[in-house]
């Protein structure tokens, strides 16, 4: 059976900080807190439309630091998610949020189980505490540590988040977050670049000068290098750049954005992992063999690993083989 999420925003309300990439309005869309009638209602007209479709759904409040709005409106919304996973349970297969990790704690681990909360994901965003400083996010690496701990030990499924790019970050402190959170044993992952936003401090210090962004090129290659760092852990990355959305478009400076940026990374990943089978090898002309799901890939956007390929000397073709990866031939 297929998974979805029924996505519910909540607006920044429950954040304690600002930090210098932050407009959730741009972001999410979301303006407005949504009453927990409001969830429900929404909830109740979901529920058929995904039984058509054959679908489960997570109900997933996305948007601010869910577990540092107000107490009895959070609760309020959980009363009526975990409502709605009772009486559709072929439907609604349990209940997510993001949070802050300095918003996690026992008791509100124990509000979360009582309610049925199946998945929490950390803003975790950086393993340096630099950064964290300099984007002004009010938490530390070992809040991070602390909190993961907490919500493996209560299990519930864990999820971080992560940004490239950030002020004051560099390609180590990337890889660094990396490290640390295969060390930390989610079980997903979601990687955004950096895209700067107006009306934020980071939007200010890019028009200033004092903060550039790291380069496309180079944040798809850093992409492709943590892709295959957590999936060789066994971590599922779940998201790879901010979802298509027209107000990001209409109010971003700079930064990485593409709403095929996932695709354009496991591109890049199958060029690396063709380069290294064919600089074995002499220069001239070959037939690359991989299964029919991965064609796309290795041929890449608009032809780009073809004619990557070709600049190095070599003229490949690329041709379906069912199971097969990488499969060279003269």
């Amino acid at each position: 059976m297929k998974r979805t999420n029924i996505s519910v925003f909540i607006p920044h309300i429950g954040c304690p900080h600002r930090c210098s990439f932050c407009d959730q309005r741009s972001i999410s869309g979301a303006a407005h807190a949504p009453t927990a009638e409001e969830v429900a209602a929404l909830l109740e007209e979901q529920a058929p439309h995904l039984a058509e479709r054959g679908m489960q759904a997570e109900i997933a409040f996305f948007g601010g630091s869910f577990t540092a709005v107000p107490r009895e409106y959070m609760i309020s919304l959980l009363e009526c998610a975990h409502s709605a996973v009772q009486k559709h349970p072929q439907v609604y297969c349990g209940i997510r949020c993001s949070t802050r990790p300095d918003c996690i704690d026992d008791e509100i681990i124990a509000l979360l189980k009582k309610y049925g909360m199946t998945t929490v994901e950390l803003g975790a965003q950086s393993m340096s505490d630099e950064v964290l400083q300099m984007n002004e996010r009010g938490h530390s690496a070992e809040d991070v540590r602390r909190a993961s701990r907490l919500i493996r030990q209560s299990r519930i499924s864990l999820g971080l988040q992560m940004m490239t790019g950030l002020y004051g970050d560099t390609e180590e402190f990337v890889r660094l977050t990396c490290r640390e959170f295969i060390a930390l044993q989610p079980d997903t992952v979601r990687v955004y670049p950096t895209v700067i936003l107006k009306h934020t401090r980071l939007g200010r210090l890019f028009e200033s000068g004092e903060y550039r962004s790291f380069g496309f090129e180079q944040t798809v290659d850093l992409c492709a290098e943590l892709l295959r760092e957590f999936t060789a852990a066994g971590i599922r990355v779940i998201r790879m750049g901010l979802h298509a959305s027209q107000e990001v478009e209409k109010e971003m400076l700079g930064g990485v954005y593409h709403p095929a940026f996932r695709e354009i990374v496991e591109s890049r990943l199958f060029l690396n992992d063709m380069k290294q089978k064919l600089l074995a090898m002499e220069k001239g002309h070959y037939m690359i063999y991989t299964d029919s799901r991965n064609i796309s890939r290795a041929v890449g956007q608009k032809r780009g690993n073809i004619a990557a390929l070709a600049g190095l000397g070599y003229d490949v073709e690329v041709k379906p083989l069912d199971g097969a990866y990488i499969e060279v031939r003269c």
